[in-house]
């Protein structure tokens, strides 16, 4: 496993990159995220398979340009300096641009690509997911978007409109169902009256995502009905950066590594909510957050610590640029 980061000699400004989408978003923040730690603005290349591509494994991609659908962006020449993406859509057309680029196109691939590793330049992979390779990198969680200065960027702009609710601040940050947790209307019922307490002392704010469901959201609501607690409608601007940027404690639903990762980039209090389900190695990513100091379990009750955030993107990014650099002519 590569765990060193040398120092990186590379301007990126100038390099092409780009990110490959299967239009999910957890998978396309995070690799946007590192694209944009490393210093590049990439363009986003968004596909569609067709069938059958797009339910067989990426090994059975014979000729993967040939799986892009009606709706898919082009994947054709002038082939990018640098290619990331995430997920095993995103892996059959990464390893296949640094194959037709001649090995000139610098692979970046995350989450287990489920193709040998060495038809990419760098994999990465959380430590949870147990995966090894010559040419891979472990990290602790995902990568993402969310950085110290982009938060000082927001939250001029978002304090006035949160300036009514109490301080401290807890942003709540909810899910949804997947295939490891269950957040019905129960759980999120459950959720609700956990949260309600906290709002005769704290400011609460509550950010669902396109995951949770209206029939999960309503329950929050009744269960916060006549408290000053923020739930955000899903129609306006999205304040989840704003909050993030604002927020003195966090409480987070357990479905998401990405939702967790972001909220640690903050360095407050991160509790992570219990939920039904089969939590898998979703579990052993929340239980290493706790053993190290990260996170603590939401029982109702906010407390108070401090760590150092997590620099897992910085540091995934400094080693491509090194990478990168190797490849490059040096400069005048």
């Amino acid at each position: 496993m590569l765990q060193q980061c040398p120092p990186a000699r590379v301007d990126p400004a100038g390099l092409s990159a780009w990110v490959i989408s299967d239009g999910t978003v957890g998978m396309e923040i995070q690799s946007l995220g590192l694209a944009r730690a490393i210093g590049v603005e990439p363009v986003v290349k968004r596909v569609r398979p067709g069938l059958p591509w797009r339910v067989l494994p990426a090994r059975a991609w014979v000729f993967p340009f040939l799986a892009l659908g009606p709706g898919s962006d082009s994947l054709t020449p002038p082939w990018p300096d640098l290619v990331v993406g995430t997920g095993r859509i995103a892996a059959a057309l990464s390893a296949a641009i640094r194959k037709a680029s001649g090995g000139r196109t610098f692979s970046v691939q995350m989450q287990d690509p489920r193709l040998p590793p060495d038809r990419f330049d760098l994999i990465v992979v959380p430590e949870h997911d147990g995966y090894t390779a010559p040419n891979a990198v472990s990290t602790l969680g995902s990568m993402h978007r969310v950085t110290a200065e982009r938060l000082d960027e927001v939250r001029a702009t978002w304090a006035p409109r949160f300036a009514h609710l109490k301080r401290p601040l807890v942003m709540v940050i909810v899910g949804g169902s997947n295939r490891r947790y269950r957040l019905d209307v129960d759980a999120a019922t459950e959720l609700g009256r956990q949260l309600r307490p906290l709002a005769d002392d704290h400011g609460l704010a509550v950010t669902p995502s396109r995951r949770t469901g209206k029939e999960q959201e309503a329950a929050i609501a009744r269960a916060l009905a006549g408290t000053d607690a923020y739930i955000w409608d899903g129609v306006s601007e999205n304040p989840y950066l704003g909050l993030l940027s604002l927020a003195d404690a966090i409480v987070v639903t357990p479905d998401s590594t990405n939702m967790a990762t972001e909220a640690l980039a903050t360095g407050r209090p991160v509790h992570v909510v219990a939920l039904p389900g089969r939590p898998g190695k979703f579990g052993e990513f929340h239980a290493t957050l706790e053993r190290r100091g990260y996170t603590r379990p939401f029982r109702g009750t906010i407390e108070s610590w401090s760590y150092a955030p997590p620099d897992d993107t910085d540091r995934v990014a400094a080693l491509v640029r090194a990478r990168l650099a190797e490849r490059l002519p040096p400069g005048p």
